[in-house]
């Protein structure tokens, strides 16, 4: 009876899944039919003149991530190392409670954080390179990162603790030091698992929407010329999330194109957090323990 309800369920919330992913393409070929694959590839979007290029607010969404993911995993897996290896048990199930609290506070909390410390901070830090504001793609990004440290911290924490401790104590007889036993036996086979936690914490990032959308500027067009400028970073942008959550959704509502491109950078977004997130799953269910 259990076997027969868990396969119920997940045939229904995977037809939801298909559902929507079907409900998206469909309500989306206008816009596919208008721009072909300049949808993916336009820089312009003037909604006005009925032109709709996807490619700045994919290149935001990717940098603003990229950020989060270079300032988050280096602190997360220091955290987890700490945690899993150095704090005695107690302290370690109450440092992780702690964290993982910070993964329960709303999103739009983090958002005014960041419009109340970190706009002003980012501003003042680089205003030798003239920002305009401090609503940039480096302010979305950082921000970001703080929300995606306990999910980096957490599942790295669980990497680690599934290598056993016996090969622990197997290499700290041989002579290896607690460093060097981390180093060449703990990180090694937990490597899948710690990949497994950036890529879910990639996920995440590439999916936020409210805080992002309070801190980044939200400027459409905004394509650098050369796509590794870091100069670029310091101004403001526009990513998938950022757009789906302003007001032209409800510009867009009834006019078939406009709306097929709202409805287009959702099943963008949609492919972009789904192939995360199962490359993620599937990378952490291997073990090289």
């Amino acid at each position: 009876m259990t076997r027969a309800l868990s396969w119920i369920f997940s045939l229904v919330a995977l037809a939801a899944v298909v559902l929507l992913v079907g409900i998206f393409a469909y309500q989306s070929l206008p816009v596919w039919h208008h721009e072909g694959w300049n949808y993916l590839t336009g820089a312009k979007w003037f909604f006005r003149q009925k032109q709709f290029g996807a490619l700045p607010m994919i290149y935001g969404t990717v940098v603003v991530a990229v950020i989060a993911l270079m300032l988050a995993a280096p602190l997360g897996f220091g955290a987890a190392i700490c945690t899993a290896e150095y704090l005695p048990r107690r302290v370690r199930l109450a440092v992780k409670v702690l964290i993982e609290m910070l993964a329960g506070v709303p999103s739009v909390v983090y958002g005014l954080l960041g419009i109340l410390l970190l706009r002003n901070w980012v501003y003042d830090v680089f205003a030798k390179f003239e920002p305009l504001s401090g609503d940039t793609l480096l302010t979305a990004g950082v921000l970001l990162a703080v929300m995606i440290l306990p999910t980096i911290v957490t599942l790295s924490d669980d990497a680690l603790r599934g290598v056993p401790a016996a090969q622990r104590r197997a290499a700290r007889s041989l002579g290896l030091t607690r460093a060097e036993t981390i180093l060449t036996i703990a990180i090694p086979q937990a490597k899948r698992g710690l990949g497994s936690a950036l890529l879910l914490a990639l996920g995440r990032a590439l999916g936020e929407t409210i805080a992002v959308f309070l801190v980044v500027g939200r400027q459409d067009n905004h394509l650098p010329e050369h796509w590794l400028s870091l100069r670029a970073w310091l101004e403001a942008g526009q990513t998938i999330t950022s757009k789906l959550g302003g007001s032209e959704v409800n510009i867009a509502y009834g006019d078939s194109l406009h709306w097929g491109a709202i409805v287009g950078l959702a099943l963008i977004l949609l492919a972009m957090t789904g192939g995360v997130t199962l490359l993620g799953t599937g990378f952490g269910k291997r073990s090289d323990a």
